[in-house]
């Protein structure tokens, strides 16, 4: 009997570009984002993506003492792989945001591909009333907000990383950051096998189309070839679709309250394990297998929880 394929689930669980007054169910203290992270975990979430935020306020927060009070919790209470941000928020500066991944040395840490402009500010139209000051500038402000990822920062978080051992899940948010990663592939700061994140739907990068999809996965085929694992994430309805097209043209996928609040049309997610437990539902009902974390370790060539700083 031919042996069913491994799918890679990656659970984003909070992120920096939801505020709280969107969703009760959106984690924002050390406990709530630990315990959706184990609770995606045990849904089957074979990698956790972690941001963190500011327990009062809710705002992103990278401050390694934030990282601090929820990362070994998870650890200890699950074996899923740690992904950590080094995309942070686009408000903060990149020295900021590298240092939770320079200090605690995950298996992997997350790398976006290029500077963009990261449009949050439609969301005013759906969203009106705010609990805290600071959620409707920073939505608003990003009409004039670039997230600055040049080439100079590119390099400066490789090769920070590099004695440590952490790989990249790379963001790439449109055509031509594959075309950047492939870049630093070349010179040899990025190494096989490549964990490329494709992302739809964020105005200012590729849309969510199924062309746009096709065109991704055809572009990534032909410059990293066998030496890379392809996931995507679909920002908000574009979650699911996006995700069982990954899955239909071999790929992996990532959801999470990061990308989509939503577990369907008018209804807001209660957990990240709802919308992970959706996933596994599609993986298996597609006569597919979610990967464990220890598979996920061994398809993505990780270190090994044993070797991080946490």
């Amino acid at each position: 009997m031919a042996k069913r394929r491994k799918v890679i689930v990656t659970c984003a669980v909070t992120g920096s570009i939801h505020t709280p007054s969107m969703s009760p169910h959106l984690p924002v203290t050390p406990q709530e984002i630990a315990d959706a992270a184990i609770g995606a975990a045990e849904a089957g979430a074979s990698v956790v993506h972690l941001h963190a935020r500011d327990p009062k306020t809710g705002a992103p927060d990278q401050s390694p003492e934030r990282y601090s009070e929820f990362l070994q919790v998870i650890k200890q209470r699950t074996d899923c792989v740690i992904n950590i941000t080094t995309g942070g928020a686009p408000t903060m500066s990149v020295e900021e945001r590298l240092r939770p991944v320079a200090q605690f040395k995950p298996e992997i840490a997350s790398l976006n591909m290029g500077s963009m402009n990261f449009g949050l500010y439609p969301m005013l139209e759906r969203f009106t009333e705010f609990r805290h000051d600071w959620e409707r500038d920073y939505l608003e402000g990003s009409r004039d907000r670039i997230f600055r990822n040049t080439f100079g920062d590119i390099e400066n978080i490789l090769t920070t990383c590099a004695e440590h051992g952490t790989r990249f899940e790379v963001e790439c948010y449109d055509i031509g950051h594959l075309y950047t990663c492939a870049h630093f592939v070349e010179r040899g700061l990025i190494k096989p096998p490549v964990f490329i994140q494709s992302v739809f739907g964020i105005l200012g990068g590729i849309g969510g189309h199924p062309e746009d999809v096709i065109h991704m996965k055809r572009t990534a085929d032909r410059l990293f070839g066998d030496d890379y694992q392809w996931s995507v994430l679909g920002a908000g309805r574009n979650q699911m679709p996006i995700a069982m097209q990954s899955v239909l043209m071999g790929g992996n996928l990532r959801v999470g309250l990061e990308d989509s609040l939503w577990i369907g049309p008018g209804r807001l997610a209660k957990s990240n394990a709802e919308q992970v437990a959706l996933a596994r539902q599609m993986v298996e009902s597609l006569g597919m297998e979610v990967a464990t974390p220890d598979e996920a370790r061994a398809i993505l060539e990780l270190k090994g929880a044993d070797r991080v700083d946490f």
